[in-house]
């Protein structure tokens, strides 16, 4: 007997929610050094610098979003105190996530500029483009093609689909935290913003993650 549609979409909707979120860290930070370490291509390392936080949600499926308007579920870290964060877990809902350059799993990148942007990030829910500004980032190894739009965004937005990387706008799509998966990691109830904001120390799958990060977020003379 053939599966029916609803049991494909269900289906699909439990195998993202059975991912571990070692496994999910671990995806997350494929995808980090996958666009980082494109020859040509990539986030300018000077926004990287600059960015207050970042949000990463590998492996987006159109399926998830069909059952429930889940797309997906990655990370948030931001600095604090110069140091990144360990990361707080998010579930992604609407907008095209870039789609339309033909990938059926794409993974999302979003960079968060300045303070005003975390804070409305750390809210219980976080709407792009409704809360925010945002605006689609460039791509390459420099940023000197920014336009006026990007410089004032709040955030910068890039999605990969089947290889292509791009700038691309996210606008519409909502953004909560992942309860779930912070309970799993830190084996207690906390916040995005109690993670995010405090001493709270990474789960230990995430330290390939962090070292990536803090590797392609430095200074650079």
């Amino acid at each position: 007997m053939k599966l029916t549609s609803l049991a494909i979409v269900c289906l699909s909707a439990a195998t993202l929610y059975a991912e571990t979120s070692t496994a999910r860290l671990n995806d997350t930070d494929i995808a980090l050094t996958e666009i980082m370490g494109a020859p040509d291509g990539g986030i300018p390392h000077e926004l990287m610098e600059k960015a207050q936080c970042i949000v990463i949600v590998p492996g987006l499926k159109k399926g998830a979003f069909i059952f429930g308007g889940k797309y997906g579920r990655g990370y948030i870290m931001c600095r604090n105190a110069g140091h990144w964060s360990a990361p707080a877990g998010v579930t992604v809902e609407g907008g095209s996530f870039g789609f339309q350059i033909g990938g059926e799993e794409t993974d999302a990148v979003m960079l968060v500029m300045n303070k005003s942007g975390e804070a409305k990030l750390l809210q219980s829910k976080f709407t792009l483009g409704g809360d925010a500004s945002v605006a689609a980032g460039p791509v390459g190894r420099t940023s000197s093609a920014e336009t006026d739009l990007q410089m004032r965004a709040e955030i910068l937005t890039w999605s990969r689909a089947r290889g292509v990387f791009a700038g691309i706008s996210l606008q519409g799509a909502t953004l909560r935290p992942d309860k779930e998966s912070n309970n799993e990691m830190y084996r207690t109830h906390k916040s995005n913003q109690q993670i995010v904001m405090g001493r709270t120390a990474a789960p230990a799958g995430a330290s390939a993650l962090e070292a990536h990060l803090a590797k392609y977020s430095a200074h650079r003379e």
